[in-house]
């Protein structure tokens, strides 16, 4: 049985192929075509999961979109209704497109796939899942649990913009929900807006910025945005937002309420910025865990499951797992909408098609989100000298030290190996690689070789053997999506001067033994690495713990702001070309920079827009 699955038209569109009900391939569209957030139909996606399989279009049994356009279409009309005549020109804009393409996506994804085939019938194949049921699939069905409780909180999807569903074998269904527009996922993008970032991608940068502030406006929000109950629902104040009727977040009575209008990209950040960032994040903490705890006493589970572009802010999942309602959580990797393409899958697989689930024996079924592309060591070859590199070829042993030596010598390393990842975390199969007992270490990757914004912090991946000798967390976080503090005894004491600084000021005091890894609270976004989903990852840091007896390295994902992660071996020495990474592994080839033709170098700081 192949069933695939589809996400696309509105961002991180993306294909998934089940066979059988175990996942075979998973990509984002956005690998493919170089452009970030990709929202067109995933075509490129589709056709390589086909070939990952080893099947044709003529073998897929059901094809499954990750939403229904119907539902999502009476929100926009009763949305537009309910606010008349305000926001008539949002509403003359939306409903072209809406009429046009979106109102008859069934024949609009019939015309795509017939891309593929034409002589499959693809409107016999063609399932529709809703939108929170797929994501709330994409976290139960693949997780370690028989049984739990699944909460997924995002922006909105057809209604639903929070919901609780129980999980149990191959059944599940949602209990509870919260309707648009009272949405935890679209407070936090105002907010968003409103520092001067992108909306649907600049969330991570508004997290990251928050440690930096102080939680000064929570109050305000508290008072004048948000009604939080003690179950963790809530309503929102729209008389302070415009997304309902307007083109932007936020309006003027937002802005009165928060001291002046919208921060824009160009403008410097200031600590008024830093504030506000601290307080959403505070008030989006507080929201999860009333709703986890509040999740746990209604449905007596001790398993969590989270998916949705929420569950995607790491900080406030740390302080759930941490609060103790549930004795295990599990996050989907690719919680936002690509994640949607594996839910509906999984959802026409186990529901829609009632097949059953196995036994997950815990242990989950991402297979580390190593789901996309693999090269052979012969392909590498061919296409690294296709594209005018210049290359050693090692055996393994000789790989790992050079590795390891140059990353102890301070480099910055592009490592391409094995299956590129499903999801917005490089989890060392498209990274970039470097010491995290470097103190500068963090601001060299971000202004020399990422090309963005200094503040930004970098995360840890540490062997899952090492984990708690080095942070407060003993539990697996494979997928980078669970922050804890440095051990206290790996920390570093401040000055009383240091102390004293505020804001950005506090970026570059070293706050413990790997610096680079290390967040001025002193919080890591850590990823624990496994010998048996990734071996390569797994030795290369074995192989950097012998020689410096740090088993941690820094890694971020292998792009530049605003590019796409890298997909290809081509994409990789593009990237290693136009930046300040000294050293790219690709297979088994070594690459290193001086030796390159400078006439390929490129200027990549402005070769994608800003992210």
């Amino acid at each position: 049985m192949i069933v695939v699955g589809i996400s696309a038209f509105y961002h991180d569109s993306a294909a998934v192929l089940l066979r059988d009900g175990d996942i075979v391939a998973a990509a984002q569209e956005e690998r493919f075509t170089r452009r970030k957030h990709d929202p067109e139909f995933p075509i490129n996606a589709l056709r390589y999961c086909l070939d990952a399989a080893g099947v044709t279009a003529e073998h897929v049994d059901c094809v499954a979109f990750y939403d229904k356009p119907f539902l999502k279409f009476e929100r926009l009309m009763e949305t537009y209704l309910a606010f008349a005549p305000r926001g008539f020109a949002s509403f003359r804009m939306a409903l072209p497109v809406w009429l046009r393409e979106k109102l008859f996506l069934k024949d609009l994804l019939v015309r795509r796939l017939k891309g593929l085939s034409k002589s499959v019938p693809w409107d016999d194949k063609l399932v529709f899942g809703e939108h929170h049921l797929s994501h709330a699939a994409s976290a139960f069905y693949p997780s370690p649990f028989d049984e739990a409780a699944v909460l997924t909180l995002d922006g909105v999807g057809e209604w639903a913009t929070s919901s609780l569903a129980i999980g149990s074998g191959q059944k599940l269904a949602i209990h509870q929900e919260m309707h648009f527009p009272h949405s935890l996922g679209l407070l936090y993008s105002a907010f968003t807006y409103y520092t001067g970032f992108k909306v649907n991608s600049g969330e991570y940068k508004l997290m990251g910025l928050a440690p930096y502030g102080e939680p000064r406006y929570a109050n305000a929000i508290r008072q004048h945005l948000i009604d939080i109950k003690d179950d963790g629902s809530f309503r929102l104040d729209l008389a302070y937002f415009d997304y309902c009727t307007g083109l932007t977040m936020t309006n003027d009575r937002f802005a009165a309420l928060f001291g002046g209008p919208a921060r824009k990209p160009e403008e410097l950040l200031t600590q008024r910025h830093m504030d506000l960032a601290a307080s959403v994040q505070d008030v989006t903490e507080e929201v999860m865990l009333r709703l986890a705890r509040s999740a746990a006493v209604q449905t007596g589970l001790k398993n969590l499951c989270l998916a949705g572009g929420v569950a995607l802010n790491c900080v406030a999942n740390g302080k759930v797992l941490r609060d103790g309602a549930f004795d295990n959580i599990w996050i989907q990797p690719a919680s936002g909408d690509a994640g949607g393409a594996l839910g509906a899958a999984l959802n026409a697989h186990h529901g829609y098609l009632g097949r059953p689930r196995t036994a997950s024996n815990g242990r989950d079924r991402m297979q580390g989100s190593y789901l996309g592309p693999s090269f052979t060591q012969s392909d590498i070859e061919a296409r690294l000298t296709g594209a005018g590199a210049v290359y050693e070829v090692m055996n393994d042993d000789e790989l790992y030290a050079e590795a390891s030596h140059r990353l102890a010598d301070g480099c910055a390393m592009g490592w391409f190996q094995g299956r590129m990842e499903f999801g917005p975390r490089a989890l060392g199969g498209r990274s970039i690689l470097g010491d995290p007992r470097s103190p500068t270490m963090q601001s060299v990757l971000n202004l020399k070789v990422k090309y963005r914004e200094s503040f930004r912090p970098f995360a840890p991946s540490v062997l899952r053997e090492d984990v708690a000798d080095w942070f407060e967390l003993d539990t697996d976080s494979p997928y980078m999506l669970l922050v804890a503090a440095v051990t206290p005894s790996r920390r570093l004491a401040m000055t009383e001067e240091q102390q004293k600084l505020f804001g950005i000021e506090k970026l570059h005091v070293p706050r413990s033994q790997i610096p680079a890894v290390t967040h001025i609270d002193y919080s890591a976004r850590i990823q624990t690495v496994h010998g048996d989903t990734n071996p390569r990852y797994h030795r290369l840091l074995t192989e950097f713990k012998r020689r410096t007896g740090c088993p941690v390295l820094v890694n971020t994902s292998f792009n530049v702001r605003g590019e796409p992660i890298v997909c290809l071996p081509e994409d990789a020495f593009r990237c290693f070309m136009g930046s300040e990474i000294e050293i790219l592994a690709v297979g088994n080839c070594l690459l290193r920079k001086e030796a390159q033709n400078p006439a390929l170098r490129l200027d990549y700081k402005g070769a994608f827009a800003p992210d």
